[in-house]
């Protein structure tokens, strides 16, 4: 690949990246705010994950910016990166969790939320066209951080659709429980894809 090429990927890499993280930051707003007038954890912890998303976003636009022709240089910052993005699920994970579990115990029956069914809806459309750009450019020049990101970006389309779920349940058939259920689910699946992104890392370096 010439090297004009190789900055033009980068490039959309960037621009990807950075459509990622205002996009988040906008649909992190509107799911918070919708969650917390709801009493929707499920909601609450589905925005939480979209800061997260910004937040692994901020860091491969860093990964990317800071390319270099350094081998070494470059797959210490790739190391760094991914490193970052996979301990960012563990955080999200143990907030919805506690959350989760709270509202089981002591019955906090959340109202339905149409906003939240719509901005779920949203990004159901959204995140696989973003979360296969990402991971064509990533695959291009061969940077498993951008990858990584994308597989995150994938989660979050799994997310949607989780929590797509456990908001129609309630607000059609009045499942209060489906909602504290659902984000339990949305733990499991955090959980194992920071698990499986370190093992992929160490496994790389071996």
């Amino acid at each position: 690949m010439d090297n004009i090429k190789k900055i033009e990927l980068y490039r959309k890499g960037i621009l990807l990246e950075y459509f990622t993280v205002a996009y988040n930051v906008f649909e992190g707003l509107i799911s918070i705010g919708a969650g917390l007038v709801a009493g929707s954890v499920a909601l609450v912890g589905f925005g939480l994950d979209s800061f997260i998303e910004s937040i692994s976003g901020g860091v491969l636009i860093w990964r990317l910016k800071n390319h270099s022709n350094d081998s070494e240089r470059e797959e210490k910052i790739e190391q760094r990166a991914i490193k970052y993005v996979a301990y960012s699920f563990f955080i999200l994970a143990l907030y919805v969790a506690y959350e989760a579990i709270k509202k089981l115990y002591f019955r906090e029956m959340p109202e339905g939320s149409l906003v939240g069914i719509v901005i779920a809806t949203l990004s159901i459309i959204i995140m696989p066209i973003l979360a296969s750009q990402k991971r064509k450019v990533g695959e291009k020049i061969e940077s498993r951080a951008l990858i990584a990101d994308s597989r995150e970006t994938t989660a979050c389309v799994y997310l949607s659709i989780t929590l797509l779920l456990g908001l129609l349940l309630n607000y059609f058939l009045g499942w209060w429980w489906a909602d504290p259920v659902v984000s339990l689910i949305i733990v499991g699946f955090l959980i194992k894809e920071g698990c499986e992104l370190l093992e992929r890392e160490e496994d790389s370096d071996v």
